[in-house]
């Protein structure tokens, strides 16, 4: 039986859509062509038929793209410019599809940003894969019979989450294969730097759609097992042995503009308890030493520098916990960064015994270098509510900051020694069995600028981080699953 491929494209007008259609038309395993309009007045063109839908990621197009999809595989175009296949490139998703039973297949690919063609290279899906911004490029290619299958089962009609949610329950079906092939060119639309794609989950202008994304994700850990509920164990605030109630964690390397102002920004703390200020400087050399040995007078100021040299931030900031003069409780500073008031660390600190917490989450404000608001302004992380916040961490990016822990709890997990997702590592663990505090007053401000080490990371950075996030996640969706079988 000859294989057929129904190819659903989002359709604007007729010159945004002709090129794509001729180029689908002259291959040979396309069998039709069907345009997506959010136009309720849209005609349809180029000999294809017409789909009108409210958007192109709702639960609703999912429905009529399984009713309306009569090849043995279905692909989607998700981008409304110009769709140009790669030589060979449908028979090559065909015939990987066939041998590799996959549900769903995505590949790498060309983007075209003002003209000039880039590699796009996507990533692997992973079980622990749940973000909803995960990158699979713009063309998804699906085991028709699989498509239909998780349409069928769709049980919520979202208007944001609908691509989302069937992808999640696609994954229950299937393999999601990642092609690392480049099959196809795009014109991009969003060329927009890493650092400032990285807050779009937690711009307030996209709430509603990151709570339908948190019910779908939800929906989906509670069919694989991996949900949580509501039920902490109790964290004993007790433990004795502290001279300090708090420690402020500032792990640094060669950040001589911004250290003073850090530290100054720790020190000027008003509390009724007793904290100091530990600094682990990571073998600078740009000035940031001399500076840090400006506060040798200051009993509160703690200077270590570790004789090991293959410390990450994790490493660091288990370096500062397990110093013995570490507070009760270990509050994080990054040394580009201030707390935004006197009384941050009284707040962080009587968190921990308001909740029973094994961790606090803070709230923070974006600014520039000089502490000026910028887009999009305050994080407040909602997503961390009591009731779900410890199962839609595994699809957020983030935990927000500042972050605290209880200092006994952090020394027997630990941070892995790496210098990007370390924190969401150790968050994820305290979350499986501890609650985590909240403070939505704005605590800290996050400054960006040039030297930020997530500013403008290049694709395969921001793929490797992305790859060890996921990982992340897949071990903790491990745990928890195995967690849930012994109960």
């Amino acid at each position: 039986m000859k294989t057929t491929i129904h190819c659903f494209l989002p359709y604007v007008d007729e010159n945004q859509i002709r090129a794509s259609v001729e180029g689908l038309k002259n291959e040979a395993l396309v069998s039709a062509i069907t345009l997506l309009s959010t136009d309720p007045a849209a005609q349809a063109c180029c000999g294809c038929e017409l789909i009108h839908i409210d958007n192109l990621k709702s639960s609703a197009t999912m429905k009529a793209i399984a009713a309306a999809t009569t090849g043995e595989y279905t692909l989607l175009y998700t981008q409304q410019t110009q769709l140009q296949l790669g030589y060979g490139a449908l028979e090559r998703f065909a015939g990987i599809a066939a041998d590799s039973k996959a549900a769903m297949l995505y590949s790498d690919h060309y983007t075209v940003v003002e003209g000039v063609q880039s590699n796009a290279p996507v990533i692997d899906y992973q079980f622990g894969s749940l973000r909803d911004d995960f990158d699979f490029g713009t063309l998804l290619f699906f085991n028709t019979a699989d498509f239909k299958k998780a349409a069928a089962g769709i049980d919520a009609e979202y208007n944001a989450a609908g691509l989302y949610d069937l992808r999640l329950r696609i994954s229950r079906l299937g393999a999601l294969v990642h092609i690392n092939e480049y099959l196809y060119t795009d014109i991009t639309v969003d060329n927009r730097a890493s650092g400032q794609k990285i807050f779009d989950y937690v711009d307030p202008r996209n709430r509603a759609s990151q709570i339908e994304m948190e019910q779908a994700c939800t929906a989906h850990l509670k069919e694989i097992g991996g949900y949580l509920e509501p039920v902490f164990e109790p964290v004993e605030l007790t433990a004795g042995g502290f001279a300090n109630e708090a420690s402020v964690i500032i792990p640094v390397r060669n950040r001589v503009r911004t250290i003073r102002d850090a530290i100054n920004s720790a020190l000027a703390q008003k509390t009724d308890f007793p904290f100091n200020v530990i600094v682990i400087d990571n073998h600078s050399t740009d000035g940031t030493t001399e500076a840090i040995e400006e506060y040798a007078g200051n009993p509160q100021v703690i200077h270590i520098r570790p004789e090991r040299k293959d410390l990450g931030i994790g490493g660091c900031w288990n370096t500062g916990v397990f110093h013995p003069q570490c507070g009760k409780f270990a509050v994080q500073l990054d040394s580009d960064d201030v707390y935004s008031g006197e009384d941050t660390l009284a707040k962080i600190v009587k968190a921990f015994y308001d909740n029973n917490a094994g961790m606090v989450v803070g709230t923070y404000m974006l600014t520039d270098i000089n502490k000026n608001m910028i887009p999009p302004g305050v994080i407040d992380h909602k997503e961390w509510t009591p009731e779900n916040g410890r199962n839609n961490a595994l699809r957020i990016n983030g935990l927000g900051a500042p972050r605290a822990f209880y200092t006994p709890l952090l020394r027997e997990i630990r941070l892995p020694n790496t210098s990007y997702g370390e924190d969401y590592a150790v968050g994820l663990a305290v979350s499986r069995h501890h609650q985590i505090g909240r403070v939505y007053d704005v605590l800290y401000l996050c400054r960006r600028w040039e030297d930020n080490s997530d500013a403008a990371l290049d694709i395969n950075k921001m793929n490797g981080h992305n790859t060890y996030k996921d990982r992340i996640r897949t071990w903790e969706l491990q745990a928890r699953i195995d967690l849930n079988k012994q109960k």
